[in-house]
């Protein structure tokens, strides 16, 4: 492959796009500067000239450039990525935002691989194929962050998985991690696979995982407060140690920090879990007043965790106080967590068509030749 290459696409809003990359990708920026490409946003080359005779024009001059630079062009067989997300986008549950991510050099593909979040195709392909180009659709209500690839040696058809959710950190490697799914090239149809399969097997990606790493927590803190009971039974009147033994005080202070460490992770995943446990959905009822304590326990350690990142004095004691009581409450008997529900699905409305807003597509240079977008 060559060091340079520039991929032309297709965009019903603005006409031929071009994108450069490669590890000598600003020689290929500079061959479309020459040629009289503008850089747009997130990094896509548009050309400048309205009139299809110019836009031509503008083609033609740049495989003149790039044959002299060798710099290798190509013309994607699908529609520009931007317009595919868009369009899928419309069709999804809800508003969800689309954004063009472009990694010009193989350097910053890489970076895409410790944070994405798949146990299938999309994480095999980002590690061992170029990918120049993606797109990513979030959903503000949950966070869901999905990347929307290409599928390489398919002329048709895409791939999709998701980035690991706040605050799960890396999800290279994760057991609990989903598997991307490929797509047709017709938005209403790849919505409905992302409907139907991907989102369900997500959210019960998330929900398996925040049980996980809560029951870490809880696992570990119960792991130190075992071993602070066997101290302060040595420290007790006739006692291994003998009462009031500074030993003891000094254990205490680190059970409770470690502990807080770790109930931090459980501040994180706990109430989505809680929420799926309300009394008014669940087939235990009873399990109302351990939730209760659960919920009142997680707010109290809400407001330390908010008070000592805003910078609020809170003395020791008092911070150990209410450590304390979030402990206590959590060792109440763990309630049944129910599998999450399925989303909402969206229904034959309007909005899964194209934006009447957007103006109509220019008439398409005829050199190089271009695949028409689905419509």
């Amino acid at each position: 492959m060559a060091d340079a290459q520039i991929t032309l696409a297709y965009s019903r809003n603005t006409g031929v796009v071009a994108i450069a990359t490669g590890e000598q990708y600003k020689s290929a920026e500079r061959a479309l500067n020459d040629a009289g490409f503008r850089r747009g946003e997130s990094g896509v080359y548009r050309v400048t000239h309205a009139d299809e005779a110019a836009a031509r024009g503008a083609l033609a001059h740049l495989a003149q450039r790039a044959e002299a630079r060798g710099i290798q062009v190509t013309v994607s067989t699908l529609r520009f990525i931007g317009d595919a997300a868009q369009d899928i986008a419309r069709c999804l549950p809800g508003p969800w935002e689309t954004q063009v991510e472009i990694y010009s050099h193989p350097v910053w593909q890489e970076d895409l691989v410790p944070y994405l979040w798949d146990s299938g195709e999309l994480a095999r392909v980002v590690r061992t194929h170029r990918i120049p180009y993606a797109a990513t659709l979030t959903d503000p209500v949950s966070g869901a962050t999905l990347l929307l690839a290409e599928r390489p040696g398919h002329q048709l058809g895409y791939l999709v998985g998701a980035f690991a959710p706040d605050p799960f950190g890396d999800g290279f490697g994760d057991p609990y991690a989903p598997r991307s799914v490929t797509l047709p090239p017709f938005p209403g149809r790849a919505a409905q696979v992302i409907i139907q399969r991907y989102l369900p097997a997500y959210d019960r990606a998330v929900h398996e995982r925040r049980i996980a790493q809560v029951a870490e927590a809880l696992d570990l803190i119960q792991s130190e407060w075992d071993s602070w009971k066997q101290l302060r039974i040595a420290t007790e009147p006739g006692g291994a140690l003998g009462a009031e033994s500074p030993v003891f005080t000094t254990a205490a202070d680190g059970f409770l920090d470690k502990a807080w460490r770790e109930f931090l992770t459980v501040l994180d995943h706990a109430p989505a879990l809680l929420d799926q446990c309300r009394p008014a959905t669940s087939l235990w009822p009873q399990d109302a007043e351990v939730l209760d304590q659960l919920a009142a326990a997680l707010l109290t350690a809400q407001q330390v965790r908010e008070d000592l990142s805003r910078g609020v004095p809170l003395a020791r004691v008092e911070h150990h106080a209410q450590n304390r009581a979030g402990h206590r409450d959590l060792a109440c008997p763990q309630p049944p967590v129910s599998a999450p529900g399925p989303r909402c699905l969206p229904s034959p409305t309007p909005h899964c068509r194209p934006s009447s807003a957007a103006p109509p597509a220019p008439a398409r240079p005829g050199t190089p030749p271009l695949t028409a977008p689905d419509s």
